[in-house]
């Protein structure tokens, strides 16, 4: 598996078009190519999924059943403007405008890895955020992961 990592400073061209880093460009599966899955995020960010990754949620996103109205409302809300892109050989590609509105991007981006996706955010916003106290992130890690039993390494 290809792992997305790593919190990149870029800037949109006056064309709208954002250029992804190249380790981000380099870490997309292969079995993707070029082709990724631009969303909205839950926070005001914009999140870039590489195809095969978004299939993955789509598919279970679009099982739910659609005679169930909370379902119905997730699935509005989750699909709309998801937006199907092609990068560029140097991993370019544009930012369209309602996604822009959305996300609250103007000229600067922050661009954050998170293993199978990358977020899309206005420099501003993303500070908002971040977590500011180091004890509530201990405490946070120790909650999600202090339990769990370390791997065994493989003899």
């Amino acid at each position: 598996m290809n792992f997305l990592s790593g919190e990149y400073e870029c800037k949109l061209d006056p064309k709208g078009r954002l250029v992804l880093p190249a380790k981000i460009k380099a870490n997309l599966p292969e079995a993707s190519g070029n082709q990724v899955v631009l969303t909205r995020g839950f926070e005001p960010c914009l999140v870039l999924y590489p195809k095969q990754e978004w299939k993955t949620i789509y598919d279970r996103v679009a099982a739910l059943n659609e005679f169930n109205e909370e379902y119905r409302q997730f699935q509005r809300n989750f699909f709309r403007g998801n937006t199907e892109i092609e990068l560029d050989n140097t991993g370019r590609f544009v930012l369209p405008k309602t996604m822009q509105r959305y996300a609250d991007i103007e000229k600067e981006v922050i661009i954050v890895g998170l293993g199978n996706r990358v977020e899309i955010w206005n420099p501003e916003k993303y500070e908002e955020f971040l977590i500011k106290d180091q004890q509530q992130f201990s405490n946070l890690a120790q909650k999600f992961l202090g339990d769990q039993p370390a791997e065994q390494p493989i003899i």
